[in-house]
């Protein structure tokens, strides 16, 4: 039976976090100093990511606690909560993430687009996004094979989050009202698109490698050929086919759709343009949403290299 407020808690501490950590790192390698606040008003973006953040990891405690107890939601089982607390890594865990949350709404406050604050609100909202490869299937395996298992999952948490912030700032920069877009915001937004497009070709590779590392170790070699007969193998079969959609709308906007947007803007004619690019990122923002609602129902599923 599907367990709906988990799935649902998990996929918005996902898209929260790799928002934050993704649009942190964004406005480092995307824009410059003047850009940062003036361009896609980063700060309130930052500090609301954060807080929700949060927010989403203390009801995801609470769940967790009540689920693993057997008990209500409300009242709040604290026997359980303490319990869930003091039982690493899931604990330890899970209070690393709020120290680092709380560490990335200051920084986030305090940057005003600074690159060193920015850089301080990256690493923390890093450290609070690696911290949910502890909640699902990297921390299951010992020894040599569980370190190899987390390093995975936690590369790939990252590498998505990277992807999931470039696509927030850039919709951000897309979408600014019409009497907003000038000359100069139209060469900032080609700019952020040409700056991702190597950045992203990293991020593919890192998510491609730990994706086979993950598959091998879940799934298992002898379990591939029966991944049609399985919720599971099903599940993550139709997030391949997303994540293979983004790859196709990823290069769409690198190779054809940027280039277009290049030229358009020489000759003052960039509607046309920029409305292909906006539907293109929407699409794929569609995309990594609808993966990361696939892994968040994987996470509370049994992979077939289990046994379960």
């Amino acid at each position: 039976m599907l367990d709906w407020p988990t799935v649902a808690i998990r996929l918005a501490l996902y898209l929260v976090l790799a928002a934050l950590f993704g649009l942190s790192a964004f406005s480092l390698y995307g824009l410059r100093l003047g850009e940062r606040d003036d361009a896609i008003a980063l700060r309130p973006w930052l500090t609301a990511s954060a807080a929700l953040g949060l927010l989403l990891s203390a009801v995801g405690l609470i769940l967790m606690a009540s689920a693993m107890a057997g008990s209500a939601f409300w009242p709040i089982d604290q026997a359980a909560v303490a319990a869930l607390l003091g039982g690493p890594p899931v604990g330890t865990a899970w209070k690393v993430r709020m120290v680092a949350l709380v560490i990335a709404v200051g920084a986030a406050l305090l940057a005003r687009g600074r690159a060193s604050w920015l850089a301080i609100a990256m690493i923390a909202a890093a450290a609070a996004l690696a911290t949910l490869a502890w909640n699902g299937h990297g921390a299951m395996d010992e020894g040599s094979t569980g370190w190899l298992h987390l390093g995975a999952d936690i590369l790939h948490l990252l590498g998505g989050g990277i992807w999931v912030g470039a696509l927030f700032g850039l919709l951000l920069l897309l979408t600014r009202r019409t009497e907003e877009i000038d000359a100069a915001h139209l060469r900032l937004t080609h700019r952020a698109l040409h700056g991702f497009g190597v950045v992203g070709t990293l991020v593919v590779v890192t998510l491609v490698v730990t994706g086979l590392i993950n598959s091998w170790l879940l799934v298992g070699p002898a379990n591939f050929a029966a991944l049609g007969t399985t919720l599971y193998g099903l599940l993550l079969l139709a997030k391949l086919v997303l994540f293979a959609a983004m790859l196709g709308l990823a290069s769409l906007n690198r190779f054809r759709l940027t280039p277009a947007f290049e030229r358009s803007i020489a000759m003052n004619d960039h509607g046309g343009a920029l409305t292909a690019l906006r539907v293109s990122l929407a699409v794929e923002t569609a995309c990594v949403i609808g993966i990361l609602a696939l892994v968040a129902w994987l996470g509370t599923l049994a992979p077939p290299a289990s046994g379960m």
